[in-house]
């Protein structure tokens, strides 16, 4: 897999340079996320979880500007009052932070969703919607990774690192979620132009 860790760095690039330009405040926050990689929207919704003290997975204005604030968003407080506000469509002083995330996920083609789900539904092979390091035996193959060929590290450990590139920095459990499946892969399909090269770039990891 290591053309994904290729794309999380082309995608931290453009995004970079299309922040420079882009006014909008949701592409704003969008590209800001996607310029730490493809986990970074998924490491903004662990900020806000974090500070959902009542587990209502609600945010009101103030806990959005201090999320925003610890996530080192670099954004203007009247912009941040502007965001929080075309999240709150009914007016009620709260946001939906599981709404606010899937839209703040770059959009994929149907025929994207389509491979991201293929390749999900054959990770996960319990079915119980979480890859763990079971799933991954026989399907994902460890012995092709370097550091097991010099034996650095066991099958487990190769299983476990591989898990980890679909976690947030600071929040791994050798556990990915479809979810976070969709996290990563809408990070990388942004960093991608053509439909055709994301369907088999996905086809070849996977072997779909």
């Amino acid at each position: 897999m290591a053309g994904t860790a290729r794309h999380d760095r082309e995608m931290a690039i453009n995004a970079k340079k299309q922040l420079a330009e882009c006014t909008d405040p949701i592409e704003r926050l969008r590209l800001q996320c996607l310029a730490r990689g493809s986990s970074g929207i998924k490491g903004l919704g662990r900020t806000f979880r974090i500070m959902d003290d009542d587990n209502n997975r609600t945010l009101d204005l103030k806990e959005f500007l201090k999320g925003l604030n610890d996530y080192g968003v670099l954004i203007e407080k009247e912009e941040a009052m502007n965001l929080f506000q075309r999240f709150d469509k009914d007016g009620s002083g709260f946001i939906d932070f599981d709404e606010f995330l899937i839209t703040l996920r770059p959009p994929m083609s149907n025929a994207r969703k389509e491979v991201v789900l293929q390749a999900f539904k054959k990770l996960d092979k319990t079915g119980d919607a979480v890859v763990t390091v079971e799933d991954l035996r026989g399907v994902y193959n460890a012995k092709n990774h370097p550091k097991y060929q010099n034996g650095e590290w066991t099958e487990d450990q190769v299983f476990r690192k591989f898990l980890d590139s679909f976690d947030s920095p600071d929040d791994k459990d050798g556990k990915v979620t479809k979810d976070e499946f969709w996290n990563y892969y809408s990070g990388v399909s942004a960093s991608i132009d053509s439909d055709v090269y994301f369907i088999l770039m996905m086809k070849n990891a996977w072997r779909l």
